[in-house]
């Protein structure tokens, strides 16, 4: 994958004296025969993994088709808040830090090695990298690696410039293993993750999960955001 060989900063890369890792995403999610709507701003500090979410909830969507819409986005900020506060040690990053600097190693920290020729094992990687930039704030360096490893994901297919549901322009990738389609939309300029939707085939087709990664950086407090986007 050439866009790693050409991952460009951000403001945050060189905000590295910040305490708090700040995450803010937005996700549909199933759950049993439901599909749970969240907004999530996430602070993470980072020498001790102790940290805040402000987190609003849209009512949860009976069944499995449901399709997210732009119009859904614009009833978050009107739903209730809720604060939730984590001591040392109760919100940890997807993997600790430092993260493995090579790619070889890093996939191998997100999937077993050994499960490499089972049928889940992409999905299992790609999940991995969703997991990472869900969770925690990655380097250029680090995006760097990330776009390694994705790269070196069994039967990965790029799908040109997409748009996601936050309206962002990227480029598409997809991953269909294990009875599942995965398709991310990546920053082409700094190799961030904007978006990761997932359907599922079979008895209980339908979505799985969408995910928006909407703003990320680091933050000198809890309650501090590193941009202007809301």
């Amino acid at each position: 994958m050439t866009l790693a060989a050409s991952v460009a900063s951000t403001p945050a890369d060189a905000s590295t004296g910040l305490p708090y890792t700040y995450l803010h995403t937005q996700s549909w999610t199933r759950a049993t025969n439901v599909i749970t709507r969240s907004d999530v701003h996430r602070w993470r500090r980072d020498s001790d993994s102790s940290g805040r979410e402000l987190t609003r909830r849209l009512p949860n969507v009976p069944g499995l088709a449901h399709r997210p819409t732009p119009a859904e986005r614009s009833r978050f900020p009107a739903a209730p808040e809720k604060t939730t506060r984590y001591l040392a040690g109760e919100l940890p990053p997807y993997l600790a830090e430092p993260l493995p600097a090579d790619a070889t190693t890093l996939a191998g920290s997100l999937a077993p090695r050994e499960l490499a020729n089972e049928p889940a094992y992409p999905r299992m990687l790609v999940h991995g990298v969703i997991g990472l930039a869900t969770s925690q704030y990655l380097s250029q360096e680090q995006r760097s690696e990330m776009l390694r490893v994705l790269a070196g994901v069994p039967n990965i297919s790029f799908g040109g410039e997409q748009t996601d549901l936050a309206g962002r322009a990227g480029l598409g990738f997809s991953v269909t293993a294990d009875g599942s389609t995965t398709q991310l939309i990546l920053n082409p300029g700094t190799g961030e993750v904007l978006s990761a939707h997932e359907q599922v085939t079979g008895a209980r087709a339908g979505l799985f999960s969408l995910v928006l990664i909407l703003d990320r950086g680091r933050a000198a407090t809890d309650t501090s955001t590193p941009s202007s986007r809301p």
